[in-house]
């Protein structure tokens, strides 16, 4: 919060160059090369499980592929943010089951952003190319267009997740 004047760089409770070091420190906190590693392994459980769903929903039963990404999609977002919860971001939140459920509804929130954009992908890499991987007579290409959506998609999972599911810089 300024001091109200002019503008001129004075914080309450500090200067400008404590402001400095602040916004270095939300990077640092942010570009934590352990909490990226511990979320990009959640991500990599998740991609994996939506992935198999994908794969046996659209090759195994010949689902529409958005109608399989919608439902692998939920399934992994569930069980990457109860990953998450214990275990990349484990200090941080408040306990309890009441706070637990306001973080899911949070993830759930800021996740929309990146399933968006993996939807998106997808439906470009589906719906407005001609092109197929068959393998042993099925055409996994929806799967692979897949995974490209949800890598496109996971840096804006992390920075949304850091910043309003757990709140790493409050």
């Amino acid at each position: 919060m300024t001091d109200g004047g002019d503008g001129g760089g004075v914080v309450e409770g500090g200067t400008s160059a404590d402001s400095a070091d602040g916004a270095e420190s939300a990077v640092t906190e942010l570009a934590s090369g352990t909490r990226i590693g511990q979320f990009v392994s959640v991500g990599v459980a998740g991609a994996t499980v939506e992935t198999v769903i994908v794969a046996l929903l659209t090759a195994g039963f010949a689902a529409p592929p958005l109608a399989a990404k919608a439902l692998g999609a939920e399934t992994s977002i569930s069980l990457m943010f109860l990953l998450n919860d214990r275990y990349t971001f484990a200090d941080e939140g408040d306990a309890g089951l009441a706070a637990l459920g306001r973080r899911w509804g949070r993830s759930h929130l800021v996740r929309l952003g990146g399933l968006t954009v993996a939807f998106v992908v997808l439906w470009l890499l589906t719906a407005r190319t001609d092109v197929q991987l068959v393998i042993a007579g099925a055409d996994f290409w929806p799967t692979v267009a897949n995974v490209i959506g949800i890598g496109v998609g996971m840096v804006l999972n992390y920075v949304a997740e850091s910043l309003f599911t757990w709140r790493v810089l409050d």
